[in-house]
């Protein structure tokens, strides 16, 4: 299993100027959109934060799979060369909780990823299954599951930034959880509104991305996590804000509002408000009032308003709530 050391510190990325990433790259560059024949859209299942996902099918495998339509911001300068860049990179990134990136169809104004299929997500399976929440087992298992594969994507300098129950898919056969759009934010961003233009929810967001920060790390995800986590137990989102300021203030409430004290740094960051009202912080177990001790701990680990004080992915696997986590698909 691959582990990361995940830095707090701003992430260097590897030189684009390399042989094989260029020839990658040139061959993407390459690819004619008649490539999309060997694609059969079945029926379109969704739009997300980055354009339309159809079922399709593949005619030289028959194999179903997703592909996701990827919505260009300016329509008339085609697709970013930094984004073909990026998404040849993410190719490479093979882990059995990581959804597959099969293949990448380029043409001057059009690009489309190729997943393997999953019909299931987090959000809809806790929609589904009110009693899953009442399951510690369960929500273990798939806490585990989305660690590991952030631990395994963060030991590849790749961070998620838009992490939320939507994209994080279910098998229904093993259980098995596997993460999706993982890069994605880096090769186009994170847009503020939907393909629909539905506002991306904030709920996930971390702290420091709110406040402004540009030096953000890998402990963004684990915030996302964390909020996640709380989620899976109570069944209810954890800080569901509906603007920036709301969703500040939501976290503050909960949290606590951050000071030189106890998050070096915080009041120079572009966004932070000295006039920010002054809450107190609340006990973790009782506003997720079904965790045990061992859960309460690392959900407080993982939801430190400081950056540099969040639990790692890593360390997150190994914490003593995983200690009777039994076998994993």
């Amino acid at each position: 299993m691959a582990m990361c050391v995940c830095l707090s510190s701003p992430l260097t990325f590897p030189d684009f100027s390399c042989p094989q990433l260029s020839q990658s790259f040139l061959e993407l560059q390459e690819i004619e959109v008649d490539q999309m024949d060997q694609y059969e859209k079945v029926e379109k299942i969704g739009e997300g934060t980055y354009g339309v996902v159809y079922k399709a099918r593949d005619r030289v495998t028959n194999e179903t799979i997703a592909l996701k339509k990827i919505r260009l911001e300016q329509d008339d300068e085609g697709v970013p060369s930094t984004a073909i860049r990026e998404i040849s990179l993410l190719k490479e990134m093979q882990h059995g909780n990581i959804v597959r990136l099969m293949d990448v169809v380029h043409s001057e104004k059009r690009l489309y990823l190729v997943f393997e299929y999953l019909d299931l997500d987090l959000k809809k399976h806790m929609d589904t299954c009110p009693e899953f929440s009442k399951d510690p087992r369960m929500i273990k298992m798939f806490l585990y599951q989305i660690l590991r594969g952030i631990a395994y994507c963060h030991s590849h300098r790749v961070l998620h930034r838009d992490l939320k129950p939507q994209n994080l898919l279910i098998d229904r056969r093993t259980n098995a959880l596997k993460l999706a759009d993982f890069g994605l934010a880096r090769a186009f961003g994170i847009p503020v509104r939907t393909f629909t233009h539905e506002v991306v929810t904030l709920w996930y967001r971390a702290p420091e991305i709110l406040l402004g920060s540009r030096q953000y790390s890998t402990p963004v995800d684990v915030w996302s996590v964390g909020c996640i986590f709380a989620e899976m137990v109570t069944q209810r989102p954890l800080f569901p804000g509906d603007s920036e300021i709301d969703e500040l203030f939501k976290i503050f409430r909960t949290m606590g509002t951050p000071n030189e004290d106890t998050w070096p740094g915080v009041t120079s960051l572009p966004d932070f408000k000295n006039a920010f009202p002054k809450w107190p912080t609340k006990e973790l177990g009782t506003v997720v009032p079904n965790l045990g001790s061992d859960g309460i701990d690392l959900l407080t680990k993982m939801l430190y308003l400081d950056p540099s004080r969040r639990i790692t992915a890593r360390s997150a696997l190994k914490h003593e709530y995983f200690k009777d986590i039994g076998l994993v698909p």
